[in-house]
């Protein structure tokens, strides 16, 4: 396995849940059913402050007054904003309208041209939309059956892609169990296709209209499954997700569109995410959000760290001469 790493666990469990546990254990306190809408500004001399947050709650609108020593740290856009699932019976439905972060996005962009051009990343659905699906099984069967044609244990090897496949298709199969408390006779796996509005090579639809039975028949017929796809598929349960906005952070774009992790005048907020400038770092990483993160907490409290450095492998020769002879011999 080259090019990733990957948590033992599915991320929530390795990741999000140890890490919002220790906050909580600290004094971090996560208010839940609270949509930040908007932020109210004051600009002066060059200078911009938050001075309050804009909330819709269960019980409706909120204002959260900023004090002076408070720093507003704000995610700008959102990937994952607008997925819609599926079922094995009906295709999940594509929002084409970008809300949530991406509002909150839209409401900060009218307060400066530091802050970015969220339109750019979030009104053309079309380029910016993948369909995963999430696959659970109730025998070991396929498991096995990949480990021997892949020649990879689950979890060890990389994204297995289809090139035949009308939707580009591919399948990761992580190490079981991918999730706490999984049963031992149960496999999970993940899978998606990039282009969700071609017709598929046997079902005779998009992928986006396809439902999680329409799904799992399109992948059994790029496999040598044979008689054993029945038996592997057996009682499966595929689940896919439409997200409209999965590639939103590759859009072409130009200086600017991007603010800068902490902008120009800021006095006591910044911004994080896969929508931030950050010179020389690749966007749909963990590493990337991660770094804005560190950036935004290092500079707004003028921490007297060092980022961690980037990592440059154009310099590396070894890397250069890979790259080379990948450029030569597949040209």
């Amino acid at each position: 396995l080259e090019g990733i790493l990957r948590t033992v666990l599915n991320q929530y469990d390795s990741l999000i849940l140890p890490l919002s546990r220790w906050l909580e254990d600290h004094g971090v306190c996560f208010q839940m059913e609270t949509q930040v809408v908007g932020l109210d500004f004051e600009h002066a001399d060059g200078s911009s402050t938050v001075r309050r947050l804009r909330c819709v709650t269960s019980t409706g609108l909120s204002e959260i007054d900023v004090a002076q020593e408070d720093r507003v740290f704000v995610t700008l856009g959102s990937m994952t904003e607008g997925s819609n699932l599926g079922t094995m019976e009906m295709a999940p439905i594509r929002q084409e309208d970008a809300t949530g972060a991406w509002a909150l996005w839209n409401d900060i962009a009218q307060e400066s041209t530091h802050f970015g051009q969220p339109s750019i990343f979030c009104t053309n659905v079309d380029k910016t939309n993948w369909v995963s699906f999430t696959v659970t099984l109730q025998n070991h069967g396929f498991f096995e059956f990949m480990k021997t044609f892949t020649e990879n244990a689950a979890g060890t090897g990389g994204i297995v892609t289809f090139q035949d496949s009308n939707w580009c298709m591919s399948v990761v199969l992580a190490h079981q169990p991918h999730f706490i408390n999984q049963p031992k006779d149960i496999d999970v796996f993940w899978g998606y296709g990039l282009f969700s509005e071609r017709e598929g090579n046997i079902v005779i639809k998009t992928m986006s209209e396809c439902s999680g039975a329409e799904i799992l028949e399109e992948l059994a017929s790029h496999l040598p499954l044979g008689q054993h796809a029945e038996e592997f598929f057996l009682d499966a349960n595929c689940i896919p997700c439409m997200m409209p906005f999965i590639t939103s952070q590759f859009m072409p774009r130009r200086s600017g569109d991007r603010p800068n992790v902490v902008p120009d005048g800021a006095t006591n907020f910044a911004f994080l995410g896969q929508y931030c400038e950050l010179p020389e770092e690749t966007v749909f990483t963990v590493e990337f959000s991660i770094r804005t993160a560190q950036r935004a907490v290092y500079r707004l409290l003028n921490l007297d760290k060092e980022e961690t450095p980037m990592y440059h492998g154009h310099n590396d020769p070894i890397v250069m001469s890979s790259a080379l002879w990948a450029l030569l011999n597949n040209g």
